[in-house]
């Protein structure tokens, strides 16, 4: 659709289960956050994993956009796809606006795709609510569901194996 002239390349889209749909406008506490979240999980990571902020993912039928990503490998394997659920440890949306939008839409497609691990960080509740254990199908979902508060510290867990914690006041800007 880009090439066609369609679409801008810079449009702030996203293609979910088929459909183009417009990104939810973001402010300086949600860039912000996402700083914060690349910066702790980035210091905490195995060798051999990284964070990719905002950048396409694959799916069967989207390519949804996350705020972060814990990708496996360097970005030169992945100068021909983008990544998929076999090179993804946890996906993570911050939520303001989008927080119905990031917990069913996105949910459902994530847990469909197979994604093991889904972080929602809540600002508007202050929270990261933890999706795991994905259930695929046309229902498809999340069986687990932990929330962790201001004051709670996150584990991170990367393949299969916790690799550490970080707090989530060190996630969330004020």
């Amino acid at each position: 659709m880009i090439e066609t002239g369609v679409l801008a390349e810079d449009e702030p889209v996203e293609l979910l289960e088929g459909w183009i749909i417009p990104k939810m406008p973001r402010d300086a506490r949600h860039d912000a956050t996402i700083e914060l979240t690349d910066e702790a999980l980035s210091a905490r990571l195995p060798t051999g994993w990284r964070v990719r902020v905002q950048s396409a993912i694959t799916t069967d039928d989207s390519e949804p956009e996350p705020d972060l990503a814990i990708v496996r490998g360097s970005p030169r394997t992945r100068t021909h796809h983008h990544p998929g659920a076999a090179d993804i440890a946890m996906l993570v949306e911050v939520s303001g606006t989008s927080l119905l939008l990031d917990r069913r839409d996105k949910g459902r497609l994530y847990a469909r795709a197979g994604f093991s691990c889904y972080w929602v960080i809540n600002l508007g509740e202050r929270q990261v609510e933890v999706f795991t254990l994905p259930v695929a199908g046309p229902e498809a979902l999340y069986r687990d569901l932990k929330v962790y508060a201001f004051g709670d510290d996150v584990p991170i867990r990367i393949d299969g194996m916790e690799c550490g914690t970080v707090p989530v006041r060190d996630l969330i800007a004020d």
